[in-house]
């Protein structure tokens, strides 16, 4: 049997990001990395990744938790700097 730890590891994202993509969603962490792994691996995949965290950090700085929103960025960071191809205007 697959565990979550072998997707974790399988997949094309960081736990981290896994982890705000199932915040996102309201999925399980598992659920998260099969679509994480999925969108990374198709036409706008990446950004589509890069608009979810966005969107978890305008949520953290709307709930005034501004903790959250900074460890959202830093993930944010980390992702576009292995993805450059996920910043918007990218090609």
């Amino acid at each position: 049997m697959i565990a979550l730890e072998d997707v974790e590891d399988m997949s094309a994202l960081t736990r981290k990001e896994i982890d705000a993509l199932a915040e996102h969603e309201h999925f399980t962490t598992f659920d998260a990395a099969l679509m994480g792994d999925y969108l990374m691996h198709v036409h706008h995949g990446p950004q589509k990744v890069h608009e979810m965290i966005c969107d978890d950090i305008r949520a953290a700085l709307n709930q005034d938790n501004v903790e959250h929103a900074r460890e959202l960025f830093a993930v944010l960071r980390g992702f576009l700097a292995e993805h450059p191809e996920a910043a918007r205007g990218a090609t």
